[in-house]
């Protein structure tokens, strides 16, 4: 069957999805997707593979594709992060039979990405990634396609967009941010650059960014004139974004445990999932906050997810549960949109915000040492001081260390030179000394080789034998042995 490209690609294998789940790393795993699929999504991606690792673990294969195979989870994209064309597309050619689309992951602005050299950290490359895809566009069954980053200039992305479409790419999806911006200078992601792109490819289009709620995916559509639109960070915190509904949290909640008994994953992906969901009520509960992190088991979780579902229904009241105070003019507290126990999207707060909500303009340092002269102490040392009853954070009470002569670091009590041990040991060794403290005899060690050379006998001149009988011969062992 020839394969299909572009429009008709879309429109027949994604059957023309508009609705559109990200691929997040240990975050869209199998149970993920489905509980999406339910509420709204008509296309998922795996969370991104290493295509090297892909290549070379069978138990990673397993785990992150072949065992997550189910009829419901289709279409499917698996997206891999790679650097080199022949790697990416032996990578692909063992996934293709398990999924309708390869995509090559060109926007992953994290440092790991930065040190592994893949992501938006291959954008400026151009030459690299139109081998790469026009490679992966010859040899593969399935479409390939990119998901990128924008650059600052809206013009340097559309040639890129234009460039990726020539080597092969059948459908692009845009975050219109840059690389640069991420965690705290996330900040707006740019539509015009998404609507410039979409005007100047001839294939598919799906946006990314300021994704919040439904409303935002019909205007994004409007505005910007693509396909479909993808959400990452809005649909963790309500999967039923693509319903226009933001239910109770526990009801989704306990719908996502289901799956995950159905489908298991990894715990962490799950307790990573409920944080997101339960994100807001846990500003209001940190008792159960600490709970939540601390458990070991899919029981323990779903039991904390059930205390937090209690608690919230104690503050509706008793005949409250039907959320019914919401039209009362009850009003959210918190700057929130809606009460906390209900799905909503989660503002991330700008730098400065961010350091005025968490610190009161103080800096980080000037907290910490602030926390360790208080009776209190951070989350982070009381975590340390479970496991280490008998650590201390007293300032006054740490040992105080004499400095070496030369490097800085603590230096031996007992250093004949007062200097640490890296220092010392090149120091004994040029000069042939001894230090006790560090256990390092250069000299005791010389004196004795000198000693023991001086009671060997002095080597033996060996004997001048015949033209035909070199030194130690068997006819001159023999003579010896006769006279």
């Amino acid at each position: 069957m020839p394969k299909l490209q572009g429009f008709e690609f879309w429109s027949r294998t994604l059957g023309g999805a508009r609705h559109v789940v990200a691929p997040m790393v240990d975050q869209s795993e199998l149970a993920w997707r489905l509980l999406s699929r339910r509420h709204g999504a008509q296309l998922c991606y795996t969370p991104m593979l290493h295509a090297q690792v892909f290549i070379r673990d069978a138990n990673y294969r397993k785990e992150n594709l072949y065992c997550e195979v189910c009829p419901e989870d289709r279409p499917l994209i698996v997206q891999f992060c790679a650097n080199d064309p022949e790697v990416f597309v032996q990578a692909a050619l063992l996934a293709q039979d398990y999924c309708d689309a390869i995509d090559l992951n060109l926007g992953c602005p994290q440092m790991i990405a930065k040190r592994g050299h893949y992501g938006a950290f291959l954008q400026e490359e151009w030459d690299l990634l139109q081998k790469m895809i026009l490679l992966a566009n010859e040899r593969l069954s399935v479409p390939v396609t990119c998901k990128i980053r924008v650059f600052p200039e809206i013009d340097k992305t559309v040639r890129y967009a234009q460039m990726l479409e020539k080597a092969g790419c059948q459908l692009l999806t845009v975050h219109g941010r840059t690389k640069e911006q991420k965690g705290p200078l996330s900040g707006t992601a740019s539509w015009e650059h998404i609507k410039a792109v979409r005007k100047a490819v001839g294939i598919p289009v799906f946006a990314n960014g300021n994704i919040r709620c439904l409303q935002d995916v019909e205007q994004c559509i409007q505005d910007t004139g693509v396909q479909g639109v993808m959400s990452a960070e809005g649909n963790l915190h309500n999967p039923a974004l693509f319903e226009g509904r933001s239910p109770a949290v526990w009801e989704l909640a306990e719908e996502y445990l289901d799956i995950v008994r159905q489908h298991p994953c990894p715990l962490s992906y799950v307790r990573a999932h409920l944080f997101k969901l339960w994100h807001h009520t846990l500003q209001v509960h940190q008792q159960l906050r600490e709970e939540l992190a601390k458990v070991k088991t899919l029981e323990g979780v779903a039991a904390v997810s059930q205390a937090l579902k209690l608690r919230c229904q104690a503050d509706l009241g008793p005949l409250q549960e039907d959320m019914s105070r919401q039209q009362e003019g009850m009003k959210p507290t918190d700057n929130l949109s809606a009460f906390h126990w209900i799905c909503q999207p989660y503002t991330r707060p700008g730098p400065r915000e961010g350091s005025k909500e968490n610190s009161g303009g103080r800096s980080k340092r000037a907290l910490e040492e602030e926390e360790g002269s208080m009776e209190g102490l951070s989350k982070n040392k009381q975590k340390k001081q479970l496991r280490s009853p008998h650590k201390t954070f007293d300032p006054s009470l740490k040992p105080k260390y004499a400095k070496c002569d030369q490097c800085g670091n603590p230096k031996g009590n007992r250093c004949v030179f007062n200097l640490c041990r890296g220092c010392c040991k090149k120091r004994a060794f040029r000069e042939a000394a001894d230090c006790p403290g560090h256990g390092l005899l250069f000299k005791t060690k010389l004196e004795k080789s000198l000693a023991w050379k001086g009671t060997q006998p002095e080597p033996r001149e060996p004997q001048q034998v015949g033209p035909g009988h070199p030194p130690g011969s068997c006819s001159q062992v023999m003579g010896s042995a006769l006279a």
